[in-house]
């Protein structure tokens, strides 16, 4: 049976890192809201009773990937490697370019004039699935009771991010919209933009990408484009898992449109698009074949899931755990 309340080992190993979390955030970057509500809902989550301290504990990864983005503020890429502008141009124009009217055109610069209501809309529509879906995806598994296949989605989702994370640093890149509205020259602090999107924004009277993107810290992150490797990972786990058909052709719909609307709306370059696919691949691929067949990690990662399982559930993981399939 569960306890009502956690152990005071596990009270300390809650506690004492979101504590020193908000301790560096306020030391390097700054306190915000967003930062107290994480640590203050997986705290609620974590004390409230013994189910929500198991989704607490499961939703680690994606708090994790949250605070490895957030943090990427306290040194950005440029300040590592150049920034790519006109070299990433010039190769998208090489490779994927249009021509109009006896000029070479990137596909970003010929959607720009060339778009309609209906692309507009499900432009946006698209684009807002990219975080959400994948965590709802996640969220769902858990509730399934499907915790084995959920901790490896969870945690290849977070792999994946920090690979681009990593790709970020080594070829800091602007986007398409960069090099169309302020040419070959970085521009550092530049704000964010919301290029083609505008256009859902305008459709619907709303500021909701205006306000996405003007908190967008750094600019130059476009290679890889985890835009399109997100639904990636959630579509491979949609197939391990053995999901309902019409989930893996919903997400690979959805996949697709980001895919599609990546480029449409000039916030990456087809390049982008395709490192961010390999980016997912690849991680997924080292995640499963590669991590989870060393005996630290597979220790680790079995324990783990016992600790979030159902206690109908963990009779059968403590049989078939090592199973990962």
């Amino acid at each position: 049976m569960s306890k009502p309340f956690p152990t005071f080992k596990e009270a300390l190993w809650a506690t004492l890192p979101m504590l020193a979390y908000l301790c560096l955030v306020e030391i390097f970057i700054g306190l915000r809201t967003d930062h107290f509500l994480i640590a203050g809902l997986f705290l609620f989550l974590f004390y409230i009773g013994p189910a929500a301290r198991k989704l607490a504990v499961a939703l680690l990864p994606f708090i994790l990937f949250a605070i490895c983005y957030d943090w990427m503020r306290v040194y950005p890429n440029f300040e590592v490697n150049p920034i790519d502008v006109q070299g990433l141009y010039e190769a998208e124009k090489s490779l994927f370019g249009i021509t109009v009217n006896g000029q070479t055109l990137i596909p970003c610069e010929y959607f720009a004039p060339h778009h309609c209501t209906v692309a507009d809309f499900m432009a946006g529509v698209f684009y807002l699935c990219w975080v959400p879906v994948p965590i709802a995806f996640g969220i769902w598994l858990y509730l399934k009771g499907k915790r084995q296949i959920y901790l490896r989605f969870a945690t290849a989702f977070l792999f994946v991010n920090l690979i681009g994370f990593i790709g970020y640093y080594i070829h800091p890149a602007a986007p398409p919209w960069y090099a169309m509205n302020y040419g070959f020259e970085p521009i550092l602090n530049t704000p964010g933009n919301v290029a083609g999107l505008g256009r859902f924004d305008e459709l619907l009277g709303c500021n909701i990408f205006h306000s996405i993107y003007g908190r967008n810290a750094n600019v130059f992150a476009a290679i890889p484009s985890l835009h399109a490797a997100y639904m990636v990972v959630a579509l491979v786990y949609a197939c391990i898992g053995r999901c309902a058909k019409w989930l893996k052709i919903v997400f690979a719909f959805i996949m697709v449109g980001i895919w599609w609307t990546a480029i449409y709306s000039g916030h990456h370059y087809i390049i982008d698009v395709l490192l961010g696919i390999t980016c997912a691949l690849v991680g997924i691929l080292i995640f499963e074949k590669g991590l989870l067949n060393l005996g630290c990690i597979r220790r680790f990662f079995n324990r783990y899931v016992l600790y979030i399982a159902t206690p109908k559930e963990r009779h059968e993981l403590d049989r078939h755990i090592q199973t990962y399939s």
